[in-house]
């Protein structure tokens, strides 16, 4: 399309046309003609084909903290240069650009660009010029700051040609998403688990079998494998006696996440952590640890979507447990969720189900507690930060928070009282003693056959 030079050019070289005529002065023809054959010079090649833009993001997953990269292309496809070109994109402010520039030229083809790119964020124009048949990269690149799929895009490109007369209509490419994953503090727990599940795993069991656990010395029965004959008690007691062993189990360990509120303010991988950063790290470490440990993890989400993913091992799964994670969301809702999450599909009885929780609703101590009175082994797990301030605000702001602080000191002494015990998540060691008094009240005799 004409830009408002070409305009200027027609105008100006008509108006001393038409004045050389009513006037009869041949100086005036003489002073259009060099604008008339320059706009014809100028026009005399004209691009017949729109740039093509390509927008590429690294299909590599980020971790948060880590370098990512990014590449706007723009590509003349015709046979005519371009004067100018501008690029810009927009980009998730979770991706802080740290650098861009612009790379050299690479030869056009029909599809994307062979160089592939990564992403990054860009406020600013870049402007540059694009010979025939070839491309332009601008490279962006910086850092990764939170977990989630970020944008990278939409990216847009306008060129101008012919000496500036001829402008395009700008040409725009869909975002595409960089996965970042959150980054896994450290977290150890102890081997001790209040029930395994499986027949075939990293827990001892109670349960006689094939393991490597001693449980001692008895007499040879049908079945026994020759290999477990104990020959020096043999010879001593002068009957077959083997070396009985305890089974080796694994655990089902359910991580459920309590998505019914969101507090605090999420400053990145270096700043401060809000409810959903803490729970959405923490349940990677704990899914990261219980994993290499050859656990069968699940996920559940407390919330309206009641989103859930099956329990599986292995590092399959815990890169399964990664891409769900990047989804989790706060969502509010006026309805109890617990028959959506619970109802029909029942937890295993021999789960052990950590519950990462802010306890900001009341429905979540609740659900706390139908656990616990069900049987399960619940494990729950504060998430609220230990920094949350109230509101910079006058009058009885800081008296209700006050009020509030104590409210929710109470709760979690009633869950302790129903048995449900309350930690904050402090990375490594969090779970240590907790689990350790879980597993002792699990293998404890009960009373009265109960």
């Amino acid at each position: 399309m004409p830009t408002w030079a070409f305009g200027r050019a027609v105008l100006l070289t008509g108006l001393l046309l038409v004045a050389a005529v009513v006037l009869g002065r041949v100086d005036l023809i003489v002073l259009a003609v060099p604008f008339a054959l320059g706009t014809a010079y100028a026009l005399r090649r004209r691009p017949v084909d729109l740039p093509r833009v390509w927008l590429s993001a690294d299909e590599d997953p980020l971790v948060e903290g880590g370098a990512m990269t990014g590449t706007v292309t723009v590509g003349n496809p015709g046979a005519v240069c371009y004067d100018v070109a501008v690029l810009r994109t927009r980009v998730s402010p979770w991706l802080r650009v740290e650098r861009a520039g612009l790379a050299g030229s690479a030869v056009v083809g029909t599809g994307r660009p062979a160089g592939a790119g990564r992403p990054t964020v860009a406020d600013r124009p870049f402007v540059t010029s694009v010979a025939p048949d070839t491309a332009v990269d601008l490279e962006l690149a910086g850092t990764a700051l939170r977990w989630g799929r970020h944008p990278l895009g939409p990216a847009g490109a306008r060129v101008a040609a012919a000496q500036g007369l001829l402008v395009s209509r700008a040409v725009v490419v869909e975002p595409v998403r960089s996965k970042v994953y959150p980054k896994t503090e450290p977290f150890e727990a102890v081997e001790v688990m209040p029930r395994a599940a499986g027949l075939v795993g990293a827990h001892h069991s109670r349960r006689p079998g094939e393991g490597g656990e001693l449980a001692g010395v008895r007499v040879f029965a049908p079945g026994d494998r020759l290999r477990r004959i104990d020959w020096r008690v043999s010879l001593r007691a002068r009957q077959l006696h083997v070396a009985a062993t305890l089974s080796d189990r694994d655990a089902e360990v359910v991580v459920l996440l309590d998505v019914l509120a969101e507090a605090g303010r999420s400053g990145g991988v270096t700043g401060t952590a809000s409810v959903l950063d803490t729970t959405v790290r923490a349940a990677a470490a704990i899914a990261e640890h219980y994993l290499h440990r050859g656990d069968r993890v699940a996920l559940l989400e407390y919330g309206p979507s009641a989103r859930r993913l099956r329990p599986a091992t292995g590092r399959r799964q815990y890169l399964t447990v990664l891409e769900w994670l990047l989804d989790v969301k706060a969502q509010s809702s006026p309805h109890e969720p617990y028959d959506h999450v619970f109802g029909p599909q029942l937890l295993s009885a021999d789960a052990l189900v950590v519950v990462l929780t802010p306890l900001l609703e009341e429905r979540s101590a609740q659900m706390l507690a139908r656990l616990a009175r069900s049987g399960r082994f619940v494990v729950a797990v504060d998430t609220l930060p230990a920094d949350l301030s109230p509101p910079q605000d006058r009058g009885w702001v800081e008296v209700a928070y006050r009020l509030w602080r104590l409210d929710r000191d109470t709760m979690i002494a009633q869950l302790r009282e129903h048995g449900v015990p309350v930690v904050p998540w402090a990375g490594t060691g969090s779970l240590d003693q907790v689990l350790r008094d879980v597993a002792r009240l699990a293998t404890a005799p009960r009373v009265g056959g109960r």
